[in-house]
């Protein structure tokens, strides 16, 4: 048996399957990230795909004989991969042999296979790579929600926070934000500066984005965001012919903000999936 696994910050992504790459199970946890999370976190994010940590036998990927696991992970360099991988192995215990990636690396495999492409993350963080088919040969740093991650949901509920408050979107649309989701500006500076996991926050309103965008300088935010992704990490590969695939949340709801962005800064759309598992699945099982 086999165990593939996607983690982003926010959650992850597990599928069991045979050795004939034929379905078994799935199931959605906890996001892992070993930069944000003690090891106790981590572990306790595992829980759920253990018998006794699990209430419902639905969610027990673990009624599986002995395998093998390839995880896919946010923050999983090859400094943290060690790490993950020394956690996985103590905690499921069924495993053999335990294979840890970049979330990166499984972006590129799911949305260019063994071709040439561009490969984005866009959820709660964002991320992008150039790959020659069989690994990454560049990288424009993403460099996390405070410095970088445009594109990202985070900063996306950043921006939409910044515009509100400062006026550069009308007042109908800050009363609306307050009652849709009962948070006062003081609400909003308590979730960003004292207390943990601000990103997750932050990415938390892209729903209130993506239910407003009959507002025209709402989507043109949006538009507007995707570009300066685009700009800033994506032209640095200076390879315009190459498609430009993207998994995540944000790209999958923002599909068409996302092709107008492409469209208007010379990009050619690859493939958009909300989570690159399914396309994990064709890299690793080609012929199922």
């Amino acid at each position: 048996m086999i165990l593939i696994a996607d983690s982003g910050s926010t959650k992850t992504d597990w599928v069991l399957v045979n050795d004939n790459g034929q379905i078994q199970q799935r199931l959605t946890t906890a996001g892992i990230n070993p930069y944000h999370q003690t090891d106790e976190e981590i572990e306790s994010s595992l829980a759920p795909l253990l018998s006794e940590g699990s209430s419902r036998a639905s969610e027990l990927p673990l009624q599986w004989e002995r395998g093998r696991l390839f995880f896919y992970g946010s923050g999983c360099t090859p400094e943290q991969s060690p790490r993950i991988q020394a956690l996985l192995m103590k905690n499921l215990k069924s495993l053999l042999e335990c294979e840890v990636y970049s979330d990166l690396l499984g972006a590129a495999r799911a949305v260019c296979g063994k071709g040439r492409g561009i490969a984005c993350i866009l959820g709660t963080g964002a991320n992008s790579c150039l790959y020659d088919g069989e690994r990454i040969v560049q990288n424009t740093p993403a460099l996390g929600y405070i410095l970088g991650d445009e594109g990202s949901g985070a900063v996306l509920g950043r921006r939409l926070l910044n515009a509100l408050y400062k006026g550069r979107l009308p007042q109908h649309l800050r009363e609306a934000f307050e009652q849709e989701t009962s948070l006062t500006m003081g609400d909003v500076i308590e979730r960003v500066y004292r207390q943990p996991m601000a990103n997750r926050f932050l990415a938390s309103l892209s729903p209130f984005v993506a239910s407003h965008l009959d507002n025209p300088e709402l989507r043109n935010m949006v538009i507007d965001h995707f570009r300066e992704f685009l700009r800033h990490n994506i032209v640095p590969y200076n390879a315009p012919q190459l498609p430009v695939g993207f998994v995540g949340s944000m790209a999958f709801h923002y599909q068409e903000e996302l092709r107008e962005a492409a469209h208007s800064e010379g990009f050619v759309l690859g493939d958009v999936m909300k989570s690159p598992i399914d396309g994990l699945l064709r890299y690793h099982f080609p012929n199922s």
